[in-house]
């Protein structure tokens, strides 16, 4: 059954999130994520690389080693960004704690964290990925 394709095991019966268009236009959605690594080997302490890629054209825009991934260090790459390329329409991240509200029953802050406040004062939309 295996062989004939009738029977499909878990792994691959399960259906997958279908992938997202990307954007046509260069500049108007870029895609930010912070990574982890010791990228500087025995020369330097653990670091995180924050990066910036147009969704269209997947065009490294910006890359900033910082100390960890948080909103203070978001907040800086987002000001070198906006003074070295402009303003986005939107940003597109993965569902860390400076871009979304993890619980439902958060107090203050209408639902949105700093850094989702800043963007909303600079009519930029922020985008969480479904996905990890």
């Amino acid at each position: 059954m295996q062989e004939a394709e009738i029977w499909l095991s878990r792994k691959k019966s399960q259906t997958f999130h279908q992938s997202r268009l990307r954007r046509e236009a260069y500049g108007e959605l870029v895609q930010i994520d912070g990574s982890d690594h010791r990228w500087l080997k025995v020369r330097g302490p653990p670091c995180t690389l924050l990066v910036f890629i147009d969704d269209a054209t997947s065009t490294l825009m910006q890359l900033l080693f910082v100390r960890s991934e948080n909103a203070f260090t978001y907040f800086e790459a987002l000001e070198l960004y906006l003074k070295t390329r402009g303003r986005p329409i939107a940003l597109y991240s993965d569902k860390h704690s400076v871009f979304r509200v993890a619980k439902a029953d958060a107090k203050g802050g209408q639902g949105m964290t700093q850094f989702g406040r800043a963007l909303s004062e600079l009519n930029i939309e922020i985008l969480c990925a479904i996905s990890s």
